[in-house]
């Protein structure tokens, strides 16, 4: 069952170093054929890349796990990712940091159905904010 007490907490910073062979295995495994991520020198990442974030996020840095949702009954409900300017390329050290945004109850035709949502907000060297992930995963009944 979801812990409501896990609205507001904030993980540690974590660093996410945009790699170019990690942007080419992305776009691979999505199959896309976009020269730009696949054979550009420079490539700027394709739009959901910062998915990868969780392979970067662990232990303290990780707020979901406070969350405690039933993985049984948990689903991924919803992603979005908005770009505060140009997305990032290769050669780019992002830092993110997440937080548990809010905890809300919906009564559902098969009961309860409880949504949790993490927002993971990324900047760049100079402390820009690049872009914003909000992640909502949904606990049934």
């Amino acid at each position: 069952m979801v812990d409501d007490s896990a609205a507001g907490r904030v993980g540690e910073p974590f660093t996410l170093d945009v790699e170019r062979g990690k942007i080419r295995e992305f776009a691979r495994a999505v199959r896309s054929q976009n020269p730009d991520y696949l054979e550009a020198e420079r490539p700027v990442v394709p739009p959901t890349f910062l998915t990868t974030a969780f392979f970067w996020q662990s232990g303290p840095s990780d707020p979901w796990e406070a969350v405690a949702m039933d993985q049984r009954k948990g689903l991924h409900a919803e992603q979005e990712y908005v770009f505060h300017g140009p997305p990032p390329r290769a050669g780019t050290r992002l830092t993110g940091r997440s937080r548990i945004e809010s905890v809300t109850r919906k009564e559902g035709r098969s009961g309860t159905l409880t949504f949790a949502v993490m927002v993971t907000e990324f900047h760049d060297e100079t402390g820009r904010l690049v872009a914003t992930a909000r992640l909502t995963g949904v606990e049934t009944a």
